[in-house]
Parts: C-alpha cells; sequence; structure tokens
C-alpha cells in the first residue's frame, strides 16, 4: 500500500455500542486503554512504528470532558509516514472518528499532513490543528465511509479492499511529523458520532447562545395599584402650623382651671363649651 513505516496490524474487537452505532475499533494513540463517557472502549495502542508521547499531559486539553483528556494528551507520531490496519469483515456505513489535539506548537502551519484511507483515498486533505482550532484543543475528523462486496466508497472514489482490513495512514509532508491522538471506527452513520462542543466564538457557539437568549426570562410581578382617587394627607399643608391643635387645647384646659370668679359657674361652663366646640 506504500506505506513508509508501515501499518500497524490491530486484533479483531468484539463490537459495542455508541449511539445506535455499533463501534468494531478502537484505539488511544501511544497511550494506555481508556473508556470514554460514551463507552466507547479504546484498547492500549500495540504499534511499535514512530514515537508514543503522552505531552499532552501538561495541558488542560479544551471541549473535552476531564475523564477524556487522555484521549488528546497521548500521541503517536513518527518522520515518516505510518498508519493503523482496521479490521472490517461486513458489508455496511461504517465512520471513522479520527481524534487530534496541537499539544507542542504554537502557531499554524507549523505541522501539516494528510490523513489517507485504504492507500488511494485522501479524506483529510492538509491538515494544520493548530490553523482548525488552536494549541490544547480537541479536534475531530469524521470520515464516514462504506463496504460493499470487497470494495470501499469513500468522497465518490471505489477502492478494493486487501484481506478483510482497510488502512488509515498519516502522510509525512514538508512541515514536521504527521501524528494521531486517537480513532475508533463504528458500523453506522455520522448522526450517531457524538459532537465535540462547538468552538467559542464559532457561528455554532454564536447559534447556541441566541438559542438561550430566545429563552424568554420570567416578568417581575406587576405592584397592586390602591383601588380609587389617592388620599390627600391632611397633615401634608404649609397651611396648617403644625402646633396649632396643642395649642388650643392648652387654651381650653387654661378656661377650664382658671374660672371668672366674677360671673360664677354660667361663664365657666359657657367658656369651656365654646373653646372646645371650636376644636
Amino acid at each position: 500500500m506504500g506505506i513508509s513505516g508501515g501499518c500497524c496490524p490491530i486484533k479483531d474487537l468484539p463490537p459495542f455500542a455508541v449511539d445506535a452505532g455499533e463501534v468494531v475499533w478502537a484505539i488511544n494513540c501511544g497511550g494506555e486503554e481508556h473508556t470514554d463517557v460514551h463507552g466507547v472502549h479504546y484498547d492500549a495502542d500495540p504499534s511499535d512504528v514512530g514515537v508514543e508521547s503522552d505531552h499532552g499531559k501538561s495541558l488542560t486539553i479544551q471541549r473535552v470532558v476531564y475523564q477524556d483528556q487522555i484521549l488528546y494528551q497521548t500521541e503517536r507520531y513518527h518522520k515518516n509516514t505510518f498508519g493503523y490496519d482496521i479490521p472490517v469483515h461486513r458489508d455496511g456505513d461504517y465512520v471513522a472518528v479520527i481524534k487530534f489535539s496541537e499539544v507542542w506548537f504554537g502557531a499554524p502551519n507549523q505541522k501539516v499532513f494528510d490523513v489517507v484511507l485504504n492507500g488511494e483515498h485522501t479524506v483529510v486533505s492538509e491538515l494544520d490543528i493548530f490553523a482548525k482550532v488552536g494549541r490544547g484543543v480537541a479536534h475531530d475528523e469524521i470520515v464516514p465511509f462504506t463496504i460493499r462486496n470487497g470494495k470501499l466508497r469513500v468522497n465518490g472514489e471505489t477502492s478494493q479492499i486487501d484481506g478483510n482490513k482497510i488502512s488509515i495512514e498519516f502522510i509525512k509532508g514538508d512541515l514536521d511529523n504527521p501524528k494521531v491522538n486517537a480513532i475508533y471506527v463504528m458500523k453506522g452513520s455520522v448522526e450517531d458520532v457524538p459532537q465535540l462542543p462547538a468552538l467559542p466564538g464559532s457561528e455554532a457557539a454564536e447559534e447556541e447562545e441566541d438559542e438561550d437568549e430566545d429563552i424568554p426570562s420570567p416578568k417581575p410581578s406587576k405592584s397592586r395599584k390602591p383601588s380609587g382617587p389617592k388620599i390627600k394627607d391632611p397633615y401634608a399643608s404649609d397651611d396648617t402650623p403644625a402646633m396649632l391643635l396643642p395649642v388650643f387645647v392648652a387654651i381650653g384646659v387654661t378656661g377650664f382651671m382658671e374660672p371668672d370668679s366674677r360671673c360664677g359657674g354660667k361663664l365657666y361652663e359657657k367658656r369651656f363649651q365654646n373653646e372646645f366646640a371650636f376644636l
């Protein structure tokens, strides 16, 4: 298949499900076995081609939950083209999910390479992980393909399958070394593949924010309005002296305590009634 460095043959794995799809093969490249939050079990990488690295453990990988950081922190790279052989025994629709994160370079155009399926089909062209998502950020390439009657069909192209296996290759280019962090292949459709969260600032992320903003917030309850006209405060007018009432009361009490002795009790009673009638 023209692979410099060769492909690593992988034993057949028991299938298991992701959503409606059936995972038939999964490898944590450059790392140990791991089961992710979706139930996909990745075997430890059996390859001895190239270099396995866990340099990514020095970073917190964005867009992925803590439990699955390891899938984007470990990797395998090689100074030449390298790859893996994937066993396929049944006809049907498949999806390859190829996981990457740039954990070394901090600028674009430093590491660029192609991904080729079955030795003939370039399914990812000039992949620049940093240019796609930046440093320390998860990125998945999702490649649907079909197997029928011993042939593979992808992107409108067809090739012959040799020995019930297909290869996935990472092609050495002019800019640094090709690499991969993890891979799984499932029998199913793209709709069955769990998607990474949208990148902050992307159109998809903005659409998610718009959907959140469209949700109406609960309106505050309105305060009750009093029925009828507002009652005027009788003491709010400046025309009435504040001490008027106490003064009149004092006058009334004084009249009561000091009756005019010249007029007797009748004058006392009349003065008392007049003053309190005024109040």
